[in-house]
């Protein structure tokens, strides 16, 4: 090992991961990379790969100890953000800590803290079991949804009571602590805001649009940033209203992934916030492509202990990723590439259709990136393409 080159420690391996690893490799660091073993691209490009699962925290604790980490790090994911803050807490390294990666990556956790700052957010019931729905309090339409899980995983719409057990033990088998949410549906737009922290200090970095089948599922299917419905007074209430939800949530170090709904009428409601960059490359690629600040690398110096670069690298653009459910998915990227070369940005690995349902973001076969000039230039990329953006 390379003693001139200093360790940094990174949670996860897959290829939403991998630009993360790189970065930090660019940037001088050894990358020791920790991660479940099943062929990620992340086992390859990693500097050193440990095949141990993320949850294992204490058997990462000891080899950290012997490394002797300046960091430790990961993005988009709520799993990896306990981890992260667990080790970072135990090495003493830069962290947000135990109690606000529980707050951050616990959705009840999370209401009550909104709930006590005074924060807009929805009406929601914590529930151990399906029988307990028999005692729920709530207008229809309701979500249900796990209570410490991301990436669609569980979540499902009614707008009736006749299945609500049967999406109660869904959500719950898809719970790391077997308990779901029953919430109240909130009408609207939906956005997530990607910020960055550095000791309390909250910058904001961009606004993102986003695309789901909508009900039952709300798969993603796709992101645009910046959006196309937002008004710059309604992108100032936000930029009022997230800073209060980082601080209520005692986020003050890193990355973090701000989801809320915007209805007809402007009312703002916070759906959750996570302590972790934005996944589906939303802070990876798109970020990077619309304002022109590398938030990967930011996110390597907070967890380094040092203050983030944030001066942009180039001109914002305008950025959108386009996730592959079916054929028709395929054939739209390939006339893309055809017609409009120069805004394809890059496209992921695609995995061979097999006629799966996509029931989360996990089961995708895959993603292309789109950058455009203007939002003149992008909306006739995205014209051809099965992306509503009414």
């Amino acid at each position: 090992m390379d003693k001139k080159r200093k360790n940094i420690v990174i949670i996860g391996a897959n290829e939403f991961q991998d630009p993360l690893i790189l970065a930090a490799k660019d940037m001088g660091y050894t990358t020791h990379v920790f991660a479940w073993q099943s062929g990620d691209v992340g086992e390859r490009t990693a500097d050193y790969f440990y095949p141990i699962s993320i949850v294992e925290l204490d058997r990462i604790l000891g080899i950290c100890r012997m490394l002797s980490p300046v960091g430790v790090v990961s993005i988009g994911s709520d799993l990896a953000a306990i981890t992260v803050n667990y080790l970072a807490e135990k090495l003493g390294l830069t962290g947000n800590g135990m109690e606000s990666a529980l707050a951050a990556t616990n959705k009840h956790l999370m209401r009550l803290a909104f709930e006590k700052a005074g924060l807009p957010s929805c009406k929601s019931r914590l529930v151990s079991s399906p029988d307990e729905a028999l005692e729920l309090d709530l207008e229809y339409p309701v979500i249900v949804k796990p209570t410490d899980r991301s990436g669609s995983r569980g979540v499902f719409k009614l707008a009736e009571p006749s299945q609500l057990s049967w999406a109660i033990e869904k959500a719950m088998g898809h719970s790391f602590e077997n308990k779901a949410l029953v919430e109240e549906f909130a009408p609207g737009r939906e956005y997530s805001i990607e910020y960055v922290s550095w000791q309390g200090e909250h910058h904001f970095l961009a606004c993102t649009e986003k695309f789901t089948t909508g009900a039952p599922l709300f798969v993603e299917t796709g992101h645009l940033q910046p959006p196309l419905h937002m008004t710059d007074d309604t992108l100032r209430r936000i930029k009022e209203l997230v800073p209060r939800v980082l601080d209520c949530l005692g986020i003050r170090f890193g990355a973090s992934h701000t989801e809320l709904k915007i209805d007809e009428e402007g009312t703002i409601r916070i759906i959750e916030c996570g302590g972790r960059m934005g996944g589906d490359c939303i802070g990876s690629d798109l970020v990077y492509i619309s304002r022109g600040v590398d938030f990967v690398r930011a996110c390597v110096d907070v967890a380094c202990g040092k203050a983030p670069r944030l001066s942009p690298r180039h001109a914002p653009r305008f950025s959108a990723i386009r996730f592959i459910f079916s054929q028709r998915d395929l054939d739209d990227l390939e006339f893309i590439r055809r017609t409009y070369p120069g805004n394809v940005y890059r496209t992921s690995d695609i995995l061979p259709l097999d006629g799966r349902e996509i029931r989360d973001s996990s089961t995708r076969y895959g993603f292309y990136i789109l950058s455009a000039d203007t939002m003149e230039e992008m909306l006739e990329v995205l014209g051809h393409v099965d992306f509503d953006l009414n």
